[in-house]
């Protein structure tokens, strides 16, 4: 399966893993979804989350079954405050469907922040770019392809 997000990778020799799943429509959680299906731990496998802060919107990544803590990721970025962007501007923002959203291969690079804890993992799942498939990517690997910085930003 090719995505904006494996092209971009391949383009620049990343080296990653796809793994896909069938996705269940009826899924509450499409990130605890994904790491069950694949029998992933919960703090391997993470979220992607466009969030609108001051000067525009970021991207904040964090393990699916922790929160984004707005306050963090907005002062990571040098921002007085975040919200959760709405799931319609996230999709047109990003050019992903929520649920898909993938941090590499976006639309336009958005300022990025990976949860710290992403740093304790030899490598991460994020979403590839569609629902039911993700890619397995060292974590500093993913950080350089889309200029993430490192921080604590999950609760």
């Amino acid at each position: 399966m090719s995505t904006p997000a494996t092209k971009l990778l391949n383009q620049f020799g990343v080296p990653y893993i796809v793994h896909e799943y069938q996705h269940d429509p009826s899924a509450t959680s499409y990130g605890l979804e994904a790491a069950d299906k694949l029998g992933y731990p919960y703090e391997q496998v993470f979220k992607t989350l466009v969030v609108q802060i001051d000067e525009g919107f970021a991207v904040a990544i964090v393990p699916v079954n922790r929160q984004v803590n707005l306050k963090s990721v907005a002062k990571t970025v040098g921002s007085k405050k975040a919200l959760l962007a709405k799931p319609e501007v996230a999709s047109r923002l990003t050019g992903y469907v929520v649920g898909g959203i993938s941090p590499v291969g976006q639309k336009k690079l958005l300022p990025t922040v990976i949860d710290e804890q992403a740093q304790l993992q030899d490598s991460i799942l994020v979403s590839g770019g569609k629902r039911g498939f993700d890619i397995e990517i060292n974590p500093v690997d993913l950080a350089q392809i889309v200029k993430a910085i490192f921080a604590p930003i999950a609760d």
